[in-house]
């Protein structure tokens, strides 16, 4: 050997090493080598050509032979049983990715992106809605590969979420809450499964906690014009002068009757325009430019109630706005008023209905038409439901059962004396 050559074992410390040749092939009890099978520093290898499931590309690659509870083969007759194993796999087209997938962080960055981009159907406040979910998931398991997320990872969350209370030794969530922050990870998941970086969901099985909706009271006519007239009440300010409960009481009323003649949602009554008022045919179009909480118009059919009440806010319409509600401190620009929550807050105060809400307008809506005899396929059309009425049906369906007892208490048996005008 010269003076500056180097050993075999030796490899040169300027060249770069190849790793592929310290892999050594597998031989069988008849010194047969093991097709796809390969051992390097004590543990074995399978030899695959594998398609990434994002890109399609086919890649020869090494594996690690392991077994479903991720321990390595100790023998060559383990490896080759986890060979078999993955062949099978990758023949039903159930082989596990063999890439080394995202962190759950970036990967949950990368579908709020998406989301923000406009290319998914979630509007803006559900998507705000999950990034803060998101955001305490990737607290807890962000730094986890996609495929390295388990159940008790997801076991672990739940009970740090259970665990949390304010300073009066109150439970911060309730169960509702967390079945939510659940539903925000598995929506991510369920596109990791799609892509085939997982396969299956580590939240495969999960009950969801029980919880119990409170019902919603209902609030009668009466309730409802005693709201409105607390609008155009008076109270006294700091300089003991008599001023407006709220400054656009007018519209505040126009807002909450036409929610409750309707069926709206708040931003759906807020949406609308003079043009989608038909008055010809009687009809109102609710989410004309697809802007409702499915993305789809509805019609509402005018009843005499809604009728008069669009008639007379026509007569005071402002001629400067296609908006039905227009923003009081729109100036130049022609936009429509953004909430009347403010107004809201003090209006039911002054009335002593602390607890009503905009969504009530919509119920008491659905309960009237209900009570009026109106069958529930025809209600859900109005308001805008899909299901051709099961809904109705489950929340409502008692109060027509309540009001078919109250008609039956009016039925008579007595005979009943008719006029000779009557009988004409």
């Amino acid at each position: 050997m010269k003076r500056h050559a180097t050993g075999s074992n030796e490899p040169d410390s300027n060249k770069r090493q190849n790793h592929a040749l310290s892999f050594a092939k597998v031989f069988d009890g008849r010194k047969q080598p093991i097709r796809g099978l390969w051992a390097r520093n004590g543990r074995y290898y399978s030899q695959m050509t594998v398609e990434n499931p994002i890109t399609g590309i086919k890649k020869v690659r090494r594996v690690p032979l392991v077994d479903k509870d991720g321990k390595a083969a100790q023998t060559a007759s383990q490896a080759v049983a986890e060979l078999k194993r993955l062949q099978t796999h990758r023949a039903d087209n159930t082989l596990r990715t063999l890439e080394r997938t995202a962190k759950f962080g970036d990967y949950a960055k990368h579908y709020l992106e998406y989301l923000s981009s406009g290319q998914g159907a979630k509007k803006p406040g559900t998507v705000q809605k999950e990034r803060t979910i998101l955001g305490r998931w990737t607290d807890a398991i962000g730094q986890l590969r996609l495929d390295q997320i388990r159940r008790v990872h997801v076991n672990r969350f739940i009970e740090g979420r259970l665990k949390a209370v304010d300073k009066d030794g109150n439970p911060k969530v309730c169960g509702r809450t967390i079945n939510l922050d659940v539903i925000g990870l598995r929506v991510v998941l369920k596109r990791a499964l799609s892509d085939g970086l997982i396969q299956r969901l580590p939240t495969e099985g999960l009950r969801p906690f029980k919880t119990s909706t409170p019902k919603r009271p209902l609030f009668a006519t009466a309730d409802l014009d005693r709201l409105c007239n607390a609008a155009f009440e008076t109270k006294q300010d700091k300089a003991s002068k008599a001023v407006p409960v709220t400054e656009n009481a007018q519209q505040f009323v126009d807002y909450v009757k036409l929610m409750a003649y309707c069926g709206a949602r708040r931003n759906e009554a807020l949406a609308l325009r003079w043009q989608d008022v038909d008055f010809e045919r009687g009809q109102i179009t609710i989410g004309a430019t697809g802007d409702t909480k499915n993305r789809s118009a509805r019609v509402v059919d005018f009843n005499p109630k809604l009728r008069a009440h669009l008639e007379d806010m026509a007569s005071r319409l402002a001629p400067d706005s296609q908006w039905v509600f227009p923003s009081p401190q729109r100036g130049d620009q022609d936009i429509s008023a953004k909430t009347f929550r403010e107004s809201l807050t003090m209006v039911r105060t002054r009335a002593n209905m602390p607890t009503f809400n905009f969504h009530d307008c919509r119920h008491h809506f659905v309960s009237m038409c209900v009570m009026s005899g109106i069958d529930f396929m025809t209600i859900a059309a109005w308001v805008g439901h899909k299901d051709g009425g099961v809904l109705i049906g489950k929340v409502y369906g008692h109060l027509a059962n309540e009001h078919r007892k109250a008609m039956a208490e009016r039925v008579s048996f007595e005979p009943t004396i008719v006029s000779k005008e009557q009988a004409a």
